[in-house]
């Protein structure tokens, strides 16, 4: 197992990718905290990951509330010893165009896919760095790469996430912390599904412009992320890693 003897945190774990990414890394070998809004999911997850042999633990957390974020950290680091992988997940949307937008659901979207982000990497990279190395990997999307029609906020926060990762990776390199982004496209999730329901032909038609021929599924994502999480990684921070078939090449 490339990953025994390692705790991982994964945020958003509830479903979607992030279940994917909590079994994969639980698969691997890793302890895992699963951690989500729903606490119910997360349990569900969490009792997945026990059944292929791991210790897991569910943790509920608003990630927009810092304090409840350093206490999942520190529940984490509690139940499981350490924090040696941070996966952060956790993402929100509502599509629409951005003419049609208000400014609730900007500060919405920031406070989870951007802040939460810093608030997560605040609290569990300085055990990290006093340990001696870790993996951080924050999921990003391609949409912040090259933008995405009516995702023009959440786009925003995924290129806020990437520039934010290449800098802490920068300053965290010398204590042998990679930080790293995997950046999903076309994913069949719940945000996807929605995007099918709001804007059904511009789904169509960047569903057919994906060269691979189909979207992605939440494991093809997870494995990425379980790669990067992996000695088989250990060069390699400060990048970018999409996972589209095709579509985003840059």
């Amino acid at each position: 197992m490339k990953l025994e003897g390692r705790n991982a945190l994964v945020t958003g774990a509830g479903r979607g990718i992030g279940r994917a990414i909590a079994l994969a890394l639980a698969r691997d070998g890793a302890q895992v905290a699963v951690a989500d809004v729903d606490g119910e999911s997360a349990a569900r997850v969490a009792a997945e990951a026990a059944a292929l042999g791991r210790r897991a633990v569910a943790i509920r957390v608003d990630l927009t509330r810092r304090t409840e974020v350093e206490a999942m950290v520190a529940r984490a680091v509690q139940e499981l010893g350490s924090v040696d992988i941070l996966v952060n997940n956790a993402g929100w949307d509502k599509v629409a165009p951005f003419l049609e937008s208000d400014e609730d659901t900007w500060d919405r979207i920031i406070a989870l896919n951007f802040k939460g982000v810093l608030y997560t990497c605040r609290a569990a990279v300085p055990g990290m760095v006093e340990r001696g190395g870790g993996r951080v990997v924050n999921i990003g999307s391609d949409a912040g790469r090259g933008g995405s029609y009516g995702q023009a906020v959440y786009s925003g926060t995924k290129g806020a996430v990437i520039a934010f990762s290449k800098t802490l990776a920068r300053e965290v390199a010398r204590h042998k912390v990679a930080v790293n982004v995997v950046c999903p496209g076309l994913t069949e999730t719940h945000l996807l599904q929605e995007c099918r329901e709001r804007m059904p032909k511009v789904m169509d038609a960047v569903t057919r412009a994906i060269p691979w021929g189909r979207v992605g599924a939440p494991e093809e994502v997870a494995e990425a992320v379980a790669f990067l999480a992996s000695p088989a990684a250990e060069y390699i921070t400060g990048q970018t890693l999409s996972v589209s078939g095709g579509l985003t090449m840059m």
